[in-house]
């Protein structure tokens, strides 16, 4: 089996998974990767002028696309400066895959020039952060990456690569098996029937839309399901766009920035239909009062 060092097989990986976009900054714990970038032909890397500014337009690719945004920065400030955006995408569940360099392993703990503990700064707002400390895992942590990116309820991936183990070579292997499970989990069929039960028993029930129904591009489903139920519509920030803003059925955004008419209306309806929408303090106000019929 043929050799390849840990640049190349990153490179390869992004090929693999379909990137055609990623956003990128250079630095010394990166160099040798953007070497490799700087090769190929089928990704399209974008320098933008810091990280910041970086992870925002990976997102916003994401947003635009519905593929993966993904994302290179280098160690310390580097990888510091994409924590505001990582929020944002881990509150808003937008797919994005960030790969951070980092200090040689030999240096990691010893206060290195630019060596941070980025994986623990950004555990509440990644799905999945971990530091490479094997060559030999990095083809199928990438892997796992793009699948836990985009899967479940998406959001923000962290993979930190000291600059030992993309110099490292070894063998390649393209598929890493067990990596991640294909099935799709669907509801229970009795949860279904019983949710059945409960929309044709209401009388006065409501649809919440939140960017979840946005996101998997839902929008024709979620009006005829509004038609068949005949039930006024309100929606989150995030979901605005997935139910159409003139239908009559449309009753505007809920919360405390939202209308007098949803907020009235979901706190006298006898059943709330949830649709991809979470319960954000700005939606429920007291939770212990929100849509108690």
């Amino acid at each position: 089996m043929r050799q390849i060092s840990g640049n190349k097989l990153l490179v390869k990986a992004l090929k693999e998974e379909g990137v055609t976009t990623l956003f990128g900054y250079p630095g010394a714990c990166t160099i040798d990767i953007s070497d490799e970038l700087y090769k190929q032909d089928f990704t399209k890397v974008i320098l933008p002028r810091q990280e910041v500014a970086l992870v925002h337009e990976a997102d916003a690719y994401a947003r635009s696309t519905g593929k993966v945004g993904v994302c290179l920065v280098t160690s310390g400030p580097g990888a510091t400066n994409l924590v505001t955006g990582l929020a944002t995408a881990y509150y808003d569940s937008v797919p994005l895959v960030c790969f951070t360099g980092q200090v040689s392993r030999h240096l990691i703990g010893n206060d290195a020039f630019q060596e941070v503990d980025i994986v623990g700064m950004t555990r509440s707002v990644t799905k999945y952060g971990v530091t490479v400390r094997r060559r030999e895992d990095l083809g199928r942590i990438i892997k796992m990456a793009f699948y836990i990116a985009s899967t479940g309820k998406p959001g923000p991936v962290l993979i930190d690569i000291p600059k030992d183990v993309t110099a490292k070579v070894t063998e390649y292997e393209k598929e890493y098996p067990g990596v991640y499970n294909r099935e799709v989990i669907h509801s229970e069929e009795e949860d279904l029937k019983k949710a059945v039960e409960m929309i044709k028993e209401a009388q006065r029930p409501y649809i919440f839309v939140g960017g979840g129904a946005v996101l998997s591009e839902a929008s024709k489903e979620l009006y005829e399901f509004a038609q068949k139920v005949d039930a006024p519509v309100t929606d989150s920030l995030m979901g605005k766009g997935a139910f159409p803003g003139t239908d009559e059925r449309y009753t505007g955004m809920l919360g405390m920035h939202g209308t007098k008419a949803s907020n009235f209306g979901v706190s006298e309806c006898d059943l709330l239909i949830v649709t991809g929408a979470r319960f954000s303090d700005r939606v429920t106000g007291n939770a212990q009062k929100f849509a108690q019929n």
